[in-house]
Parts: C-alpha cells; structure tokens; sequence
C-alpha cells in the first residue's frame, strides 16, 4: 500500500515534536516519589538546621516527602560522593554549603570534582560565624582575646567541626589575619565541638550562628564578635569582626546541589520552589532569628558563590597547611 506523502510528513513532524512535550511532562509531574535530602554531616549543626528547615516545606509544595538523611564522613565528602554518584534524577539532593568549596583544595585526591559533578540548583541562606568563648576565658572582647592568646602561645585550644571544615578555615583566617597562635582540635561535627566548648576541654570556637545562638543567648558561651562585615540582627549589639580585625569577613552559604546531567526543567522547578518557600515571611523570620540570611537566585547564582568561595577559601587552606587526617 502506497503510504500519502502528506501522511508521512505529518506523522513525522509529530515525532520530532514530541521529545519537547515528553521532557516538561515528565518535570511537571516531578516529584512522583519520594525525595533524599543528603546532608554531609551530623546532626545538630548548622547543615542539619537548614535542611530541616526546607524539606519539610518543599514537601507540602511538591507533594511527595523530601527525606532528610545524614550522612557524615571524610568532612562532608562521604555523603557529596554519595550524591555525585546518585542517578541524575531529581530524586537525590545534596545540601551544599562551604565545606565542599574548601575541599577542593584541601584533599589532594577526590573521586569527584565539585564544582564539574554536581549541578547548582538554589542558594537558600548565608550564615555568619561567631567568635564564642568559654565564659572562664578572661577576655570580653576581641582586642582582648588578642593580647590574651599572645600571653598565651599555643596554650588556648580551638574548636572546630572537623579539619578543613568552615569553623576550622574560619579560625585559621582570624590566626593569619590576628597573628595568633591557637592549637585546633578538630571534632566529628559542630555538635561535639560545643559540647567540649561548654565544658572548657577547648576555649575558643568560630561557631556557625544557628548551632550557637541559643547558647550565647543563654549565657552558657560569651560571643566576641561576628564574622561578616556588618552586624547580624539576630544579635545587633554584636560588633563585627572587620572592627578589630580589617578586612576579615567568614561566612557559609548553603544552598541544594543535584548531580550532574540531571534535567534541567528538574533544576529549574526545584529553583523555582526553593525561591517561593524563601519568600514566605515566616520562614524568613526564622532564618533570620538564626541569624541567617535569606538567598535568593538562579542555579546561575549559586554557581557562581560556589566558584568564588572555592577560589576565597583556597588561599587560607594553603597558608594554613590544613591536611586531612
């Protein structure tokens, strides 16, 4: 049977159209299951916060349960790799924040490459560090502190969440910029950092606001100053570090990765959600009173704090010799 020229050519320009009108279906129905939320690290410390903060909230918008799941190790690399290897289907999201920017430099050998493998999606907050003390340390003040660890050298120990974690760089910037000697002690996580910060086992931390503001609030830690170059509103009587110290500014901004290859109408849904939950006021306010700063963007955006992070904090791993264990 002869098959009409008109029916073929008809039939064809179907086929080529419908790979446009498959793609955007399959995102618009996306999420049909449900989702993992990767945070490297343990619970308690400031990644853990925000990714409880935004799953439960892209749930009730997407429908299907955003699963938050820790998975600590080789600081934040254990659940990043996790993630890198994950099929890029939507369905396996990694909280982002600056552990994986400094890890690009201080691991020699990675099994991935960050900034290639995994897809920027959203940014969702900026958080600023804080200088917290044991209140038995004398000094009240940075200036104090200064002249405290130079009577000191070597004899004040530093907490932080693990080697080359933010905390650590963080206190290695404030060391380079001050001319300080402090001994770091690294721990498995901020939670335990502040456990032993309680107890006076370590007596100085660059905490990370949302896993320390209750306690400096309670006056169970003295907060010295914050880390960003303007005051906080979640604690405004809080002098900036930049005062004491010129030109010092530290802080993390989290945001969600997926792996690469994933769709980009899947990206571009997730950013779009992202955005809209970071615009409710009341979300927003408890950012805030976390001392948190809410980011808004494209995955354009949030790429482009990742590159520059990478190449900010590069600088202070080098010149502090940081190495994993």
């Amino acid at each position: 049977m002869k098959f009409p020229r008109r029916r073929f050519l008809q039939l064809a320009a179907a086929a080529a159209v419908a790979p446009a009108f498959l793609q955007p279906a399959s995102a618009l129905d996306y999420p049909t299951r449900p989702v993992r939320v990767i945070v490297p690290f343990a619970p308690g410390g400031a990644f853990d916060i925000v990714a409880r903060l935004i799953g439960p909230r892209l749930s009730e918008r997407l429908g299907q349960q955003f699963i938050v799941e820790n998975r600590a190790g080789a600081g934040g690399n254990v659940g990043t790799e996790m993630v890198v290897n994950a099929p890029p289907d939507g369905y396996t999201l990694l909280l982002v924040g600056g552990p994986n920017a400094i890890n690009a430099t201080l691991y020699d050998k990675l099994n991935f490459n960050f900034i290639r493998d995994i897809a920027p999606v959203a940014s969702i907050v900026r958080v600023p560090f804080v200088m917290v003390v044991n209140p038995l340390v004398p000094a009240k003040t940075v200036p104090e502190f200064i002249a405290y660890a130079k009577a000191n050298p070597g004899n004040i120990n530093m907490g932080s969440a693990g080697i080359g974690s933010s905390p650590h760089v963080s206190g290695e910037l404030f060391k380079m910029m001050a001319g300080v000697n402090l001994v770091h002690v690294p721990y498995r996580g901020a939670g335990p950092a502040l456990v032993d910060l309680l107890g006076g086992q370590v007596q100085v931390m660059f905490a990370t606001m949302p896993s320390s503001i209750e306690y400096i609030r309670a006056g169970k830690l003295r907060a010295l100053a914050v880390t960003t170059a303007t005051r906080s509103q979640a604690l405004p009587d809080l002098a900036p570090m930049g005062d004491f110290v010129p030109h010092y500014d530290a802080s993390d901004s989290y945001g969600i990765g997926l792996p690469k290859n994933t769709p980009a109408e899947i990206v571009e849904k997730l950013n779009r959600e992202v955005n809209a939950i970071l615009a409710d006021p009341v979300l927003k306010a408890r950012f805030s009173d976390l001392g948190a700063t809410v980011l808004l963007g494209s995955p354009a955006e949030f790429g482009k704090i990742i590159a520059e992070e990478t190449e900010k904090w590069a600088k202070v791993v080098i010149f502090s010799g940081a190495k994993p264990d």
